[in-house]
């Protein structure tokens, strides 16, 4: 592991923490050179391939990597550090693999990142809604606004969209 402080090779593990869903292992190490700490984050493959069955029915393989450019895409200029960015993702890819062994609905996955996106940043939760729920009219938004302000505020750490999670 390279130093992000000095690029030195060599570091020694002080704490290891695996993730809720066990999809990654979150480790706190020290450079042997500098003695700076830093966190690296490890992801464990899955030996089966999860597919996405889009809204057409065809399937493509799970890619965390399109669920990150949908949200940095909704929150644009938003005031969002990217590190809360790739927490939800993160957290959409466990929940989804927690979940499903072959197959997931791309809707449920965009269902998962709008709940997190919600307790984190209203616009954007609106920009991302608007893709996935593909508004046919202003009045959809309008609407998806109203209800968005009719419901109570989200508990921190909590998608309402799947509350038992």
């Amino acid at each position: 592991m390279q130093c992000p402080y000095c690029e030195a090779y060599g570091s020694k593990v002080i704490d290891s923490r695996s993730s809720e869903g066990g999809c990654s292992i979150r480790r706190r190490r020290e450079c042997l050179k500098c003695g700076g700490r830093f966190t690296s984050y490890e992801r464990v493959e899955k030996t089966g391939r999860l597919m996405v069955i889009k809204k057409d029915g065809s399937r493509v393989p799970f890619a965390s990597q399109k669920i990150l450019i949908g949200i940095q895409a909704a929150c644009g200029k938003r005031p969002i550090p990217e590190e809360r960015k790739l927490q939800i993702v993160r957290e959409v890819e466990e929940t989804v693999y927690r979940l499903h062994e072959r197959e997931v609905q791309s809707m449920e996955i965009g269902q998962l990142v709008a709940g997190l996106l919600r307790t984190t940043d209203q616009i954007a939760f609106v920009r991302y809604a608007s893709e996935y729920q593909s508004f046919d009219s202003i009045e959809d938004v309008e609407e998806t606004i109203k209800e968005l302000k009719d419901m109570p505020p989200p508990v921190e750490g909590q998608n309402e969209l799947f509350p038992s999670e």
